[in-house]
């Protein structure tokens, strides 16, 4: 495997004080602390965080699902992590750990999470399993806009979601990239609110609190990841 899930540890810079508390409520929002149970496919969504392979692989162990869809083509951030595209290196990890290859399907056409959605789905039909429910496996910060694109597109389908169980500094730590981090918790939240007006997902409640740290953190200049054009 020649992508690995960075270890930068304590050398990691961290995220600053007088940012922290405005983070934290964003990464909160973000986790939606779903009750894991057994479902019929896990899927992973392809991103530069190999901690969702790592997650799968988890689950898999505890009997969580039978057979695991890792889904993603590349984006212009992982390219250079994962050449041969996200699905790959991610199943490539996850039959390295243990998991039988006859219970992996890849899926490496997806670039977006939409398609990583309906491509994974479309897939599941062409090879005759039945998903009646599944496990969808992201980036923590990721879940909340996973679900409620899930509930929109794929509708028919019962969903929790999960993601390597890390806190916010650990979390940037194994990334060691606080901004990286700051500016995808920033623009995840965008996302909520603006894929639910462009059709994309299901309308997600945006509290007050969330609101304001997602405003006084673009004011600091964490903005790399907003979509571009739209007022903030």
């Amino acid at each position: 495997m020649s992508a690995s899930r960075s270890t930068a540890g304590a050398s990691a810079p961290n995220v600053p004080d007088k940012l922290r508390s405005d983070v934290e409520t964003l990464w909160n929002y973000h986790d939606l602390r779903h009750e894991l149970h057994p479902c019929d496919v896990g899927i992973g969504l392809g991103s530069h965080d190999l901690g969702v392979a790592m997650i799968a692989v988890q689950l898999f162990r505890r009997g969580m699902f039978p057979r695991v869809v890792f889904t993603g083509a590349n984006a212009p951030t992982t390219v250079e992590q994962f050449p041969r595209g996200e699905a790959v290196h991610y199943g490539e990890y996850a039959a390295e750990n243990g998991v039988p290859q006859s219970s992996i399907l890849i899926e490496p056409n997806a670039r977006n999470t939409a398609e990583n959605l309906t491509l994974t789905r479309d897939l599941l039909i062409a090879k005759g399993v039945e998903a009646r429910s599944i496990i969808l496996m992201s980036r923590p910060y990721q879940q909340r806009r996973a679900y409620a694109t899930c509930r929109k597109v794929w509708p028919t389908v019962k969903v929790i979601c999960a993601s390597l169980p890390l806190s916010l500094d650990e979390y940037v730590a194994n990334i060691g990239d606080v901004k990286k981090v700051i500016d995808m918790l920033v623009g995840d939240t965008q996302r909520i609110d603006e894929y639910a007006r462009r059709g994309f997902a299901i309308p997600q409640d945006v509290p007050a609190d969330v609101k304001g740290a997602f405003d006084r953190l673009v004011a600091a200049g964490y903005t790399s990841r907003l979509i571009p054009g739209i007022p903030v």
